[in-house]
């Protein structure tokens, strides 16, 4: 009976080890294991997602002065976005404009405030996240990290708010992060001016920009190259180039349902590539509009899609995925 007992006991023993070791493990693991899968992170406060395992990308929910994406890896294992100023000493990295910090949405006149550059400076803005969720849904086989945000001045008196959807998947061999965004003016009306300092923005790694004469490339879906893209309006561009002796780029798409669609591009052959539908004068010469005002308890919804690859560009594969993208009709957020 003792002999029975202690069996008993051991076998208990055993199995509260293992659910208890299986507890420990959920807890320290991305809520997915095979596939797409996602996890919380502490520090910095945002999440960090993963493709079979291997990490995709960081969100980042403030990181001085707005939400950020980093770092984003590509499929091959590459860094596609600079890491300075939130990581110092990569090698081809030039430490200039350290508001450009990784993958972002902002601008640089929004009711007269700055929320482009993240110097603490009088009139700068601030992007703070109230409520945020990651889920991974099995369907479509994704990560969705859906955020709301307050966008607040220097007095951390709120101008506007948003709501944010960033999914990341995956397609062909490529990684996907697509953004959407509805501007909310909850606060009364909402001037974005008139500025090239905007607004969907990236920052290259920088051994990919063509001022590092690496074979760093900038095209447009006219076909225009390097800085005759800039200022241009286009469906897309692309950026190409090398990281870590490996050819790689990254295509964005600006939807046809986004605001002021086709958008001019603030794309520089130092690596900045954004997307910007608000910025006129700076790009076209003449003088200063008044800019754009989304009146009292409007909305104005952006989406752009990012598709990171490995290998040379295709400039006719890349068009016909943007077609495809463009006949695609998101759920409203």
């Amino acid at each position: 009976m003792h002999l029975l007992k202690t069996s008993l006991l051991r076998s208990l023993f055993t199995v509260l080890l293992a659910s208890t070791s299986m507890t420990l493990l959920w807890a320290d693991s991305p809520l997915k294991t095979d596939g797409m899968s996602v996890k919380k992170t502490d520090s910095p406060q945002g999440w960090k997602v993963y493709d079979n395992g291997k990490l995709f990308a960081g969100y980042i929910e403030y990181q001085n002065g707005f939400p950020i994406v980093y770092p984003v890896i590509g499929p091959g294992g590459q860094s596609m976005t600079r890491d300075f100023p939130m990581k110092s000493g990569t090698e081809g990295e030039k430490l200039d404009h350290d508001h450009h910090r990784s993958l972002w949405f902002t601008h640089g006149e929004v009711n007269g405030i700055d929320f482009w550059i993240d110097d603490a400076h009088e009139g700068t803005g601030r992007i703070v996240q109230t409520a945020g969720e990651a889920t991974v849904n099995a369907k479509s086989e994704a990560v969705v990290i859906t955020t709301e945000n307050d966008w607040n001045d220097a007095d951390g008196k709120r101008q506007l708010s948003d709501s944010r959807r960033t999914t990341f998947h995956t397609e062909d061999g490529k990684r996907i992060i697509d953004f959407e965004v509805v501007l909310r003016a909850t606060d009364g009306d909402v001037n974005f001016g008139d500025t090239k300092e905007g607004s969907f923005g990236i920052r290259v790694a920088g051994t990919m920009k063509v001022d590092s004469k690496l074979g760093g490339k900038i095209t447009n879906a006219e076909g225009l190259t390097d800085a005759k893209a800039w200022a241009k309006k286009s469906n897309w561009v692309n950026y190409s180039g090398p990281v870590d002796n490996k050819t790689v780029g990254m295509s964005v798409f600006y939807h046809p349902s986004s605001y002021a669609a086709p958008c001019s591009w603030h794309v520089r052959t130092y690596g900045l590539f954004a997307a910007n539908p608000f910025g006129h004068y700076h790009f076209n010469g003449g003088d200063k509009t008044e800019g754009v005002t989304l009146k009292d308890g409007q909305t104005m919804t952006i989406r752009c899609r990012v598709v990171l690859y490995q290998g040379d560009f295709d400039a006719e594969a890349t068009a016909k995925a943007f077609a495809k993208y463009a006949a695609e009709k998101p759920e409203a957020l």
